[in-house]
């Protein structure tokens, strides 16, 4: 495979292989000659083109799945985890296709796109599981004379709108929950990643979902979608992964008609490094906290903490580090960081880079991109970080590493919840005593205990704070699309 070569700095080309390999997969979706583009950030090549639906067009979706509803609400909950599980195993079959087509459309290397695909397909396995397991109670009244049933049933018609930067995952760990539920759905993928949705909605078809009850929607006009859809009687439930302003708008549409919300919003997760943390382990764990995905992760570390006994160690050791991870496009076996999703993501590290700078930060390795080469940021360590920097104030979404030394517990847990965020945190220590306490007084729905990515399809992700509401995977994800039934059986007593 060929490089090429910007600031000294050598880029990975793609495969043409895999190339011809994710496009294949492209061509079986058969895209509309106009609409949106979609293209390759590794190379800012035009890769295919998806529909620009209306807002009309987006509500007769939304009245092809509510007629679609009540018979799939009638299914038993063993047809609907069987037809989960039919839909798992396609997905594990075309995998390697649906890793390079991630790869494609958001950049990231193909071997995370393959650690990705096993991580939304475990979704659709927890959830056929789930789908057999609803929760319920029966019990007698305290005082007497009655029974109290609960059982569970659908919420009703989902409305599901997915980022770019998880394009299978987001998409499987809300569709799965709300078919086990016998929901309805329509999901709208974001644009600059909607085909890795649109291929896997296909084999959900080729499962036995029906087809009307699953629909994708795609359009330009985010805002007049959100507006139509969350306003129409029929939709009674709205999950969001996104950013926080954003969240905040679809809750006030939410309002209007008292919707079922689950909110994945932003975060700007705190990373913790004691003294006393075994050091490669905390190494490791930073770089993958920091660097899974290129950053671009809503769990990604945003401000790292290191105590001041370990700080300059731990600073130069994962600057070399970072300086040899191998950048390059996603099609390809060597590459350890892909491109950023567009231009302005480059544009926004190197202000955030360049700020840091200008507020007294060290910089140790990257902090530049490759010119017109595609969206590539190198992966950068800045060490002294000031607390008034902007990368220690927002979320970063990209491949810096922001390190600020600390004394003591108390000190750090002030800066590390000085934020209206709380999605996740990261504690490296080797005292469990000390983990447990510094995990409970962060205030973040995840923590990642001696390790970088915490993730997992049993476990319930999400945040609290302004970091969202709600919760994805585990037994609570499917509780999301459930309502609650109570029924009171009056019972006569007899005498005896």
């Amino acid at each position: 495979m060929s490089t090429s070569t910007q600031q000294g700095t050598q880029l990975i080309a793609a495969d043409p292989r895999y190339t011809a390999e994710a496009d294949a997969a492209i061509a079986t979706l058969d895209g509309p000659a106009q609409g949106i583009a979609v293209h390759d950030p590794a190379t800012g090549e035009l890769i295919a083109r998806i529909p620009d639906s209306s807002t009309e067009d987006a509500l007769a979706a939304v009245g092809r799945a509510d007629a679609a509803g009540a018979d799939w609400a009638a299914q038993s909950p063993r047809h609907r985890a069987q037809t989960l599980h039919s839909w798992y195993e396609l997905l594990i079959e075309h995998g390697e296709q649906i890793a390079k087509l991630i790869s494609r459309e958001m950049g990231k290397p193909l071997a995370e796109a393959r650690g990705e695909v096993k991580y939304g397909t475990d979704f659709v396995r927890w959830y056929a599981e789930e789908a057999v397991r609803p929760a319920g109670s029966f019990q007698p009244a305290p005082d007497g004379g009655a029974d109290i049933l609960t059982r569970r049933a659908p919420v009703g018609l989902a409305v599901l709108i997915t980022p770019w930067n998880f394009p299978l995952a987001m998409a499987t760990r809300k569709i799965a929950p709300a078919l086990a539920a016998g929901c309805p759905v329509v999901i709208k993928p974001a644009t600059a990643t909607p085909l890795t949705t649109y291929y896997a909605v296909q084999l959900a078809i080729q499962a036995g979902v029906p087809e009307q009850l699953l629909q994708v929607v795609s359009t330009s006009d985010s805002p007049g979608f959100s507006t139509a859809v969350l306003s129409d009687q029929r939709v009674r439930k709205v999950s969001f992964t996104g950013s926080t302003p954003v969240g905040r708008t679809l809750l006030e549409l939410a309002s209007k008609n008292v919707l079922r919300s689950s909110m994945e919003l932003g975060g700007n997760a705190p990373l913790l490094v004691f003294d006393d943390a075994d050091f490669e382990r905390a190494i490791e764990g930073t770089i993958a906290a920091k660097l899974r995905n290129g950053g671009q992760s809503c769990i990604g570390a945003n401000r790292i903490y290191v105590q001041s006994g370990i700080a300059d160690e731990f600073a130069a050791e994962l600057a070399r580090r970072f300086a040899a991870v191998k950048v390059g496009a996603g099609l390809s076996d060597t590459s350890g960081i892909g491109a950023l999703i567009d231009g302005r993501a480059v544009s926004q590290m190197q202000a955030f880079t360049e700020d840091a700078l200008d507020r007294g930060a060290q910089l140790l390795t990257g902090g530049h991109g490759y010119g017109s080469i595609g969206h590539f940021y190198a992966p950068t360590v800045l060490d002294h970080v000031d607390a008034s920097a902007q990368v220690a104030r927002e979320e970063i979404f990209g491949p810096i590493a922001a390190i600020r030394r600390f004394d003591t517990e108390q000190q750090v847990l002030g800066w590390a919840n000085n934020t209206q965020f709380g999605l996740a945190g990261y504690v490296f220590t080797q005292d469990l005593d000390r983990a447990m306490n510094v995990a409970d007084q962060l205030q973040t729905g995840i923590v990642g205990i001696n390790q970088g990515v915490p993730s997992n399809a049993a476990a319930p992700f999400g945040g609290v704070k302004q970091s969202g509401l709600g919760r994805e995977g585990a037994s609570e994800g499917l509780e999301e699309y459930q309502s609650v039934r109570f029924y009171n059986i009056s019972r006569r007593t007899t005498t005896r």
